[in-house]
């Protein structure tokens, strides 16, 4: 069998966004996440928009202008 074939696993604290920290192991020296158990609305039973990248705004501001009417016959 080849030696050194497999990675290496470092024990690394996730940070998530909303502040929770919890440890596991990876291959990467560091782990930050958005969405976390803390946090995810499955799990804590409130519905939150997660916008992080402001998509939906840009979407709004996108067909703000667009009139109901423009594209339907009446």
């Amino acid at each position: 069998m080849k030696a050194n074939l497999h990675p290496v696993y470092h024990k690394v604290q996730v940070q998530c966004a909303c502040g929770n920290q919890f440890e596991t192991r990876s291959t990467s020296a560091s782990v930050h996440v958005e969405i976390c158990a803390k946090c995810h609305p499955y799990f804590t039973g409130k519905q939150r928009l997660v916008d992080t990248q402001g998509r939906v705004d840009r979407f709004r501001k996108k067909y703000a202008s667009d009139k109901a009417g423009s594209g339907t016959p009446d």
